[in-house]
């Protein structure tokens, strides 16, 4: 239905633990594991399970849904520095936020900030609501606690994020262009020898990473601990990112700007609580959300995540790449 925008936050949507297949994707996976691409002599592999092959064309379904979804990074249509005192929304040019035009007023009201905390103040006569609710005057949380204030105005969402001590706007759309024309990913096939075992080396304090991201501006990114494995011969040593109670892995490699996205890629990772083994499935490599709007503030691989193999697996460069 028109309008129906219904937002669930995420910073990325790759994995959600479900484990369903239909029919249709069962065929195709098939299809998928009829060759490979492989690492050459990779001694660390992992043996795969019996139900390996729909795990993953289970992933990838899941995967691409999920950026059909109507609250997806495909749906984010801009981003907004907030100054201190106050900034004007509505979709005349003149505003600090801009909103698309056709979908809001050219003055649709006023985010105050102060001492870093944002609060709303709608002009009369518009309608901005939270939760169902509408909304005349309003303070706002913003994304650093994990749950935001989402106000929507018809097709559109915008919330408050906080990135390095700074307050910016996002703006989604659930009737962007890039959502409608979305026709789904490109993948390598997939090849069990790209599942490598790892070794978990946890730091006995988690370390502040200064890692540079999309927009320029280092963010600070915790990491508990590095991931060492062996790939064609050659040791690495990488390090793990934190993103609340899960983990991830922001790497690079020699794809990167040919067959792959130029910013890197992201892994996400199982890690225990102690020094162990940690399975990589680079056949679950998968995009930032960089690669589908400019507007996201996606990590770039720090030095020591740089490999110089040719990583052949996952998620290939995006048809439709917004850079």
């Amino acid at each position: 239905m028109k309008h129906s925008c219904v937002y669930r936050l995420h910073r990325d949507r790759a994995l959600r633990g479900r484990a369903w297949l239909p029919p249709v994707a069962a065929f195709f996976a098939v299809l998928a594991f009829g060759c490979s691409s492989s690492p050459e002599e990779t001694a660390s592999a992992v043996p795969a399970t019996a139900d390996y092959e729909p795990q993953i064309a289970a992933f990838r379904q899941e995967r691409e849904q999920s950026l059909r979804e109507p609250d997806s990074w495909l749906t984010l249509v801009g981003l907004f520095w907030l100054r201190e005192g106050r900034n004007s929304v509505g979709s005349g040019g003149d505003n600090q936020v801009v909103l698309p035009q056709g979908k809001a007023p050219e003055t649709a009201g006023v985010l105050v900030v102060e001492q870093g905390k944002a609060r709303i103040e709608v002009a009369s006569g518009v309608s901005i609501t939270h939760e169902g609710q509408p909304v005349t005057e309003l303070k706002l949380e913003d994304d650093s606690g994990g749950n935001p204030t989402i106000l929507k105005h018809g097709p559109l969402q915008f919330y408050v994020i906080e990135r390095s001590g700074r307050l910016a706007v996002r703006v989604k759309d659930c009737e962007s262009e890039a959502l409608r024309n979305f026709t789904g990913l490109d993948y390598y096939p997939a090849a069990e020898d790209w599942r490598i075992e790892a070794q978990f080396e946890p730091y006995e304090e988690a370390v502040e990473l200064e890692m540079p991201n999309y927009l320029g501006a280092p963010t600070q990114e915790t990491s508990p601990g590095a991931l060492v494995f062996e790939i064609e011969g050659t040791t690495y040593r990488t390090d793990a990112i934190s993103d609340g109670p899960s983990h991830f892995l922001v790497f690079a490699d020699s794809t990167n700007g040919s067959e792959t996205y130029g910013g890197g890629r992201f892994l996400r990772v199982e890690l225990p609580d102690e020094a162990a083994p940690v399975t990589l499935d680079f056949n679950k490599a998968y995009n930032p959300p960089c690669v589908f709007t400019p507007y996201a503030t996606c990590p770039l691989p720090p030095p020591q995540n740089k490999l110089t193999a040719s990583v052949r697996a996952g998620e290939k460069a995006y048809a439709s790449a917004a850079h």
